[in-house]
């Protein structure tokens, strides 16, 4: 059974939003995790979307967006760790 998005209350439709925010930055992380800045900057706010979801409404979208935002923080650091030491 489908929700109409339209007949939640303003706090869970936010919720759904960010939650899915959370998701898409944190799918964006891995891939700009090569550019640290960027990477970084998108890991950030996928952790602060995806927690302000999960305090709202337990989703899994927004567990999902913080475990893999969490996972572009990670790589982000370690990818630049790797150009501040073998630098040339």
């Amino acid at each position: 059974m489908e929700v109409d998005p339209a007949s939640l209350d303003p706090e869970l439709r936010t919720a759904n939003f960010l939650s899915l925010a959370s998701a898409a930055l944190g799918l964006m992380s891995l891939c700009l995790a090569i550019v640290p800045i960027c990477g970084g900057v998108t890991s950030v706010l996928g952790i602060v979307f995806g927690l302000f979801s999960l305090k709202t409404e337990n989703s899994k979208t927004a567990l999902a967006g913080v475990v893999i935002s969490t996972l572009g923080v990670l790589i982000t650091i370690v990818y630049s760790l790797f150009l501040f030491f073998f630098q040339q």
